[in-house]
């Protein structure tokens, strides 16, 4: 694969590395600095849905049960219509009923407040759960803390042996909150091809090596169309982003993305320090899908 054309359109747009692989093989990469774990912000998500399929599976938990259910002793004195109507499939669709982005980047560092879990059932449920679409932390960490406490032990330690270790990822370091439950919302470290993992085991429809590692009814719902988001048109899945040419994508701040291609039997992973998505975005679907 010649990636000189993409190089020529994102040579100031930040580009770390570039990996991509067709029918099970890698046919092109390109490096722009050395491969060392990096937060992959949000494209941590798609890893805590992942935890959330497996567990469905486990018996763990189900996406219809009501929140007031699952976080029963940490509810608001005042729970409202909207809140308990809440079920775990809302907490991975960006559709919770919050009006706005909590538990962001920016706002985390100086919360007074310590248990997140508390703060995120308090914050005021403006919308019937299912019928807007407001991105925000708060869905995927109550997920992760919710396998954590059905699981009896931290995200990390449930997926590894799940997850990381079968598909040969060493123990990866993960965002904590101050009481210590993994931050499934964001802020865990993987190299480029630790994140390209991720997404060849979901153009494998959860297999890997012959082995099952997640339900193929989880792998084609969550990178499916589940709902409309306020950005495009192409939706968003379960903590997936839908995307150009029927794609699905793990997608992180500053351009994280292992972009899934059923169509082609592809994946590209990019990793990059870039604040101008769309120009990069482009790049990959001109210059790099088309040799694919």
């Amino acid at each position: 694969m010649n990636f000189d054309a993409f190089e020529k359109k994102v040579k100031d747009l930040g580009v770390l590395g570039i990996v991509v692989t067709k029918d099970g093989k890698e046919i092109g990469k390109k490096l722009w600095d050395e491969q060392c774990r990096r937060n992959v912000y949000s494209a941590s998500k798609s890893f805590t849905s992942t935890a959330v399929g497996i567990a469905v599976k486990e018996g763990l938990l189900s996406l219809d049960e009501k929140l007031v259910d699952c976080f029963d002793e940490d509810l608001p004195e005042n729970v409202s219509e909207n809140l308990a109507k809440a079920t775990v499939k809302d907490l991975l669709t960006m559709c919770l009923g919050q009006e706005k982005a909590e538990l962001m980047g920016a706002q985390r560092p100086v919360y007074e407040e310590e248990d997140w879990v508390k703060m995120s059932l308090a914050l005021p449920f403006v919308y019937e759960p299912g019928t807007k679409f407001v991105y925000n932390n708060v869905g995927p960490y109550l997920a992760g803390v919710l396998v954590e406490r059905r699981a009896g032990c931290d995200l990390v330690s449930y997926l590894y042996p799940r997850l990381f270790k079968p598909l040969g990822i060493a123990r990866p370091t993960w965002e904590l909150d101050p009481y210590g439950h993994v931050f499934g919302a964001g802020g865990l470290y993987l190299t480029m091809d630790e994140l390209h993992k991720l997404g060849l085991l979901y153009l494998q429809n959860g297999n890997w090596n012959g082995k099952q590692l997640v339900p193929e009814s989880w792998v084609k719902a969550a990178t499916s169309k589940q709902v409309e988001n306020d950005v495009d048109s192409f939706g968003y899945g379960y903590l997936f982003w839908g995307g150009r040419e029927n794609t699905f994508r793990a997608d992180g701040k500053y351009c994280q993305w292992s972009i899934i291609n059923r169509e082609k039997n592809a994946v590209v992973t990019v990793v990059a320090e870039c604040r101008r998505s769309p120009e990069l975005m482009d790049a990959v679907f001109t210059e790099v899908f088309p040799q694919v």
